[in-house]
């Protein structure tokens, strides 16, 4: 699929030229959602006026993280953005997510746990689809393996206790932490969700595997099991 940058020629270089100072200025902080966007777009597109594109893409999505969180396909239905302008989104997301996971990295889990929320968020708040990954630690709680388990329907996705416990034995892994995504917006646990955890908690015991907490993530924040005292 091909940009559609030829279609369209913009006469915009004063215009881009504000947001490029403004940009340069404040560091973005002056740019708002659809501006960060439309510069963007622009760097893709150069012979086109994004503002249009950019704010349809805000609206088709509900805002910049979900955006950001589209895959592929869903972003280049839109009409007016294809592989190249698609492309700078993902990669805006991808070095997004590349910063926050290596703060996560840097330090044992349990040390830096709004660092890990802030990478699970980034990643997962705005999936249309609910997601499943278990973070296996060593004995000192840093990261050693992020594993993705599953992806499910809009409602529901299957985490199976034997392949959890399966994986971390492989891994050696001395601690988990279970994660998954409530694409309702809602990070309230489900019955499903307290069961299955205790499952794990109590197969993990067995081998000596810990498990530390199952958050939840969801467009309006998250829910930590342990911290409602479900675990």
């Amino acid at each position: 699929m091909a940009d559609e940058d030829a279609k369209a020629t913009h006469d915009g270089a004063g215009h881009r030229a504000r947001l490029r100072q403004k940009l340069a200025e404040t560091g973005g902080v002056g740019l708002h959602d659809h501006e960060l966007i439309e510069y963007l777009l622009a760097l893709a597109i150069p012979r086109r006026d994004t503002k249009p594109l950019a704010k349809e893409l805000l609206r088709s999505f509900g805002g910049i993280g979900g955006l950001m969180s589209a895959d592929w396909q869903a972003i280049a239905r839109v009409p007016g953005m294809g592989d190249t302008s698609v492309a700078a989104i993902k990669i805006v997301q991808a070095t997004a997510l590349r910063l926050l996971r290596n703060e996560v990295a840097a330090r044992p889990v349990l040390a830096s746990w709004q660092a890990l929320l802030d990478y699970l968020r980034a990643d997962m708040a705005y999936l249309g689809v609910e997601r499943v990954r278990v973070l296996h630690l060593n004995s000192r709680n840093m990261l050693i393996r992020d594993d993705h388990m599953g992806v499910g329907s809009i409602d529901q996705a299957a985490i199976y206790v034997r392949e959890v416990i399966k994986r971390a034995m492989e891994l050696g892994s001395a601690a988990l932490i279970l994660v998954h995504n409530h694409p309702s917006g809602d990070p309230s646990p489900s019955r499903q969700d307290i069961d299955i955890t205790r499952q794990i908690i109590d197969a993990g015991k067995r081998l000596g595997i810990a498990v530390h907490d199952h958050i939840i993530i969801a467009a309006s924040g998250h829910s930590s099991l342990r911290a409602q005292g479900l675990l």
